[in-house]
């Protein structure tokens, strides 16, 4: 039997898994899956690293399975699996770690309890990463658990980088800039160096595009400034979230049009961004299909609005050496990438349009003074690194 570590991922009607078993170098991924649907239709399936189905079961319509029924069928199924692996950790994408936790932490009552302080900072997903810790501690207390923050890589940056231009009395309540997506950009950074040396140790701008979309300024492996603030809607237009907004919008929302806090959560989450503008789909493989012209111009403000913020964040770096695009249309978008790089272009960047196409690795030129390069994210290897190195320390 191999030791396996359990990554877990939840959100707020689905929770991700993936199991990671010990290895000399890093931990190997062998299995990986879901529950979604967890209040509507349940859905649980595990697939090994071929694809192959090594566990399946639907409830029927209606089923509110829940956090504590989706955590209690993910351990009774790993536990089943016990003559292949001896489950020794878990490791948790929790979203906000606030000031408090600039590294990942084993859990514990103390731990919880301060993680679930900033559940006001995060709405949407802490109380979701929070869960499952929970249901496990009752069903196994004995294992090791391990929390690992979005917000923890971003720590480090200058204050300036953090600060709002606000009175200390409400800093000091912890408004500040937090930064998102750590998991990956932490990744990113860490393999670079198998891609190009010289800009692992130099100023990249790593792109996070995704339905949740963020870019970060990392110099010598240290994030410097990202586009994600206070909360994970600030920044960039997203597939629901609308991104950087005056707060006087709020204002106006509220006073001209009457809407509640909640109304005006519902709305720059879930119903702006890519699909509020298009009024299509937050989907951008449908947005870049499509011919209806709201569509296009969703695209056109979130490839617009990639190119304000990457010469901000060239700026915090005071120069530029290569640009990574990560995440699922950074990873898989040529289109949405050409036009990036082609607008770029002032920064030193030459596209090489035959390599984007083929999705690189690299798909800027030889000669291209600042490179760019396509690089997956791996934020489950990520997580099960930490927690292997912090159940080795205790």
């Amino acid at each position: 039997m191999q030791d396996a570590i359990l990554v877990l991922n939840a959100g707020s009607s689905s929770i991700k898994f993936s199991v990671f078993v010990d290895h000399p170098d890093e931990p190997e991924l062998r299995l990986r899956g879901l529950i979604e649907g967890l209040f509507t239709a349940p859905h649980f399936v595990a697939k090994d690293t071929d694809g192959a189905v090594r566990g399946e079961k639907r409830w029927a319509d209606g089923t509110q399975l829940g956090h504590r029924g989706a955590v209690t069928h993910l351990v009774e199924f790993l536990l089943g699996l016990r003559n292949s692996y001896t489950l020794v950790a878990v490791g948790h994408r929790v979203v906000h770690g606030g000031e408090a936790f600039s590294r990942p932490v084993r859990t514990d009552e103390e731990v919880l309890t301060r993680l679930e302080k900033f559940i006001p900072l995060a709405p949407l997903h802490q109380p979701h990463n929070l869960a499952p810790i929970r249901l496990v501690a009752e069903r196994v207390p004995q294992l090791p658990q391990v929390a690992c923050f979005d917000t923890a890589f971003h720590r480090p940056q200058p204050e300036l980088a953090q600060m709002f231009a606000l009175p200390p009395a409400v800093t000091e309540r912890g408004v500040r800039r937090y930064g998102f997506h750590g998991l990956s950009y932490e990744y990113i950074a860490s393999v670079l160096p198998r891609f190009d040396d010289k800009a692992a140790a130099g100023r990249i701008v790593v792109l996070h595009l995704g339905n949740g979309a963020s870019m970060c300024a990392i110099a010598g492996g240290c994030s410097v400034a990202s586009t994600m603030g206070f909360t994970a809607v600030d920044g960039l237009p997203m597939g629901t979230r609308c991104g950087s907004l005056d707060p006087g919008v709020i204002l106006y929302l509220m006073d001209e049009l009457k809407m509640d806090a909640r109304a005006i959560e519902t709305l720059i989450y879930k119903q702006s961004g890519l699909l509020g503008v298009s009024g299509v789909s937050s989907d951008m493989r449908e947005l870049l299909a499509s011919d209806v012209p709201a569509a296009r111009l969703a695209v056109d403000l979130f490839v617009y609005r990639i190119g304000r913020e990457l010469g901000s964040l060239a700026a915090a770096l005071s120069g530029i050496d290569a640009v990574v695009f990560t995440g699922g249309i950074g990873e898989h978008a040529a289109a949405i990438r050409g036009r990036v790089c082609l607008d770029a272009a002032w920064l030193g960047l030459e596209l090489d349009p035959g390599a984007n196409e083929a999705d690189g690795p690299r798909i800027s030129t030889a000669s291209s003074r600042v490179a760019a390069w396509v690089i997956p994210t791996n934020e489950e290897l990520m997580i099960a690194r930490h927690t292997k190195r912090v159940i080795a320390t205790h």
